[in-house]
Order: structure tokens, then sequence, then C-alpha cells
């Protein structure tokens, strides 16, 4: 029997603004839903050719292969400085950077600070898994206090390590942000949320409202050493605890 499809029966359908290409993501990570995300929004506003994604090193560095936009790459940590230049050279245009916690709260940590000082007008997506996922897992500033890493096999001890780093409240505080939220995407009704974040942060360009701070709290079985549903458990359980969902401020 022949099957008939109409567009009023699609319930899903991938994005024209994702290439062909396979991902290199591990399965069972977020960044493969967050980059679909982001796709789905530009494509969504009409504004493929209107973009620039700037990507550094880490799980994203490959990044310009599954995106059908203007993408440049970045040395670790220096996304936000080159999203300043190329949205000062071209305002025009729509910026974002996609960094990990490794390249954005370590690193990076000036220029994010300071990007958002100054209140640039871009977006900054940023993925926090809490560990370096591209480099065997050791830990990073987001890592919680208690978590298992390559560097930290007992546990992080914040009497010797730290604290862990919660970046994302304190750009939240600075004078140049317009919007900071945090979000997840490991269930649908979350995927939704951080959906709407994204766009939101992509229209605040258009008013020029300074930086957009959109941080995912994801998931890294292969690093955490779990099956992708235990990890995903394990996030609820744990991350989220320290990392709670929602919007930090909204101007």
């Amino acid at each position: 029997m022949e099957e008939i499809f109409k567009p009023e029966n699609i319930v899903y359908k991938k994005s024209s603004v994702l290439t062909d290409a396979e991902m290199s993501y591990c399965p069972g990570c977020g960044h493969s839903t967050a980059n679909r995300l982001i796709a789905e929004v530009i494509e969504e506003m009409g504004i493929q050719s209107e973009v620039i994604g700037i990507a550094p090193v880490g799980c994203a560095v490959l990044m310009y292969n599954y995106l059908n936009i203007d993408m440049q790459e970045a040395a670790h940590g220096r996304a936000t400085a080159m999203a300043t230049a190329a949205k000062r050279l071209i305002p025009d245009k729509y910026v974002f950077t996609y960094q990990g916690d490794g390249d954005l709260a370590a690193i990076g940590t000036a220029e994010t600070i300071h990007t958002c000082n100054r209140g640039e007008n871009i977006s900054i997506f940023f993925i926090n898994n809490g560990i370096y996922g591209m480099t065997s897992g050791q830990m990073a500033p987001t890592t919680i206090a208690g978590m298992k890493t390559s560097t930290s096999p007992f546990g992080r001890d914040v009497k010797i390590m730290g604290n862990p780093f919660k970046i994302t409240e304190l750009v939240a505080n600075l004078p140049g942000t317009c919007y900071v939220t945090r979000q997840a995407v490991h269930t649908p009704a979350l995927v939704r949320k951080a959906k709407k974040a994204i766009r939101q942060a992509f229209e605040n360009q258009k008013l020029n409202k300074g930086v957009s701070f959109v941080e995912i709290v994801s998931n890294c079985n292969m690093n955490w050493k779990m099956k992708p549903l235990d990890a995903i458990k394990w996030l609820d359980e744990n991350m989220l605890k320290f990392y709670p969902l929602g919007d930090i401020k909204t101007l």
C-alpha cells in the first residue's frame, strides 16, 4: 500500500541549515541537539546568509562541517574576542559563539568576562558538561564537588581544588549582559525551552541590547563513564542541583 505524506502530517524534518555531514559527537551527547536547535532557529528566522558563528577548540571544533553558514575557527578560549571583531566589522550580521565549559570558563575566562562587561552585541552559547570532553575528561572549572574525572579520580575536593565556577551567575551581574539563562536539552520539554532561549538570544541582536548568554547544561556520558540514560539521570540528580535551570537576567 502506497504511503501518502502530506506537509500537515510531518512531525519533524531536518533543518536546511544542517549539512549532510555526520556529526562527531558521542551518541547521547547534548551537543548534537544544541547544534540542531541553533540551525532550526536560524532557518525559522530566515537569517542563514546573515549569521557568523565562531567555534573554538573543543568538542564543537568541527561545527563548521555541520552548519551551512559562515563559520570561523578561534584559538582555544578566544571565541568571544573573535566574535567582538566580527560584530564590530560587520555590525548587521548575527554573530554567535559556541563554546564548552573548558574553553569559555577556563582558558577563555578573561575574554568571556570582558566581552560581557563591554556589552558586545553578540550571542554566546555555552555548553556545560562539567568536564573537559574533548581531551579525555579532565576536571574543569565547572566540575561539581565530589565529581570524578581523570584528574580528580576520587572526586573534586573543594578544599584542595577549589569551588566549581558558576560563570553564568557571574556574567549576569555585569552591565553589558541583557539576557542570561541556563537551560538543558535532555527531555522534549527542556529542548523546547532551550530553543526559545536561543531564539531570544538572536532576537536581542536586532535590538542592540548587548550580550545574550545561554548556558546549556549537558551530559558527557563518554567521560563520565556512564551509559547515556545513566548520565542523564546523574545530570538530573546532581548537576541540576548545583546549576539550576531558568532565566537569571532578562532586560
